[in-house]
């Protein structure tokens, strides 16, 4: 497994994050599961219970069709005061390819996420990192797996929106 890859391939991956970011600080929750393969994973998970192999997660979808479940209940059943969220991504250090094309490709990016209420100050609502798996679809780059692992012990005690 090599981690060279070129500067498209390279340019594709940070655009995928940023889009990620972007779709989710611009409350386009409709057009987030489209960032993902249809058979995928998306997880929020401590680092506590990461690094102790532990399976605990908050969150845990394990297809498109999960994550779109979780946005129409976001969007209709649960009722909560509005926010708005901003993403903070460093650049994705790709950790792993696999094959020459680079079909698949692995990323390790640092993200902190704030939490702005009208009336009140911002708060940081989760730090830590994604660790993702990336594949080459026909629509580009796609998110096949994107685990949230958050620094802290202590997590809001609601997430609503994704991180």
């Amino acid at each position: 497994m090599s981690t060279m890859m070129d500067f498209k391939t390279y340019s594709e991956v940070l655009n995928l994050h940023l889009r990620y970011a972007q779709i989710l600080d611009s409350n386009d929750f409709s057009t987030w599961p489209d960032l993902f393969t249809p058979e995928c994973v998306y997880a929020i998970q401590s680092r506590e219970n990461f690094d102790a192999g532990l399976p605990l997660c908050i969150l845990r979808f394990e297809s498109q069709a999960m994550l779109r479940d979780r946005v129409y209940g976001a969007a209709h059943t649960i009722y909560h005061a509005p926010y708005y969220q901003r993403h903070t991504v460093s650049q994705p250090l790709i950790t792993a390819m696999k094959n020459d094309e680079g079909d698949v490709i692995e990323a390790e990016t640092n993200y902190l996420v704030l939490r702005t209420h009208r009336d009140k100050l911002p708060e940081i609502l989760s730090m830590g990192r994604y660790l993702d798996r990336m594949v080459s679809t026909p629509e580009g780059l796609r998110f096949a797996r994107r685990l949230c692992i958050f620094d802290n012990d202590l997590i809001a005690n609601s997430l609503i929106k994704p991180i």
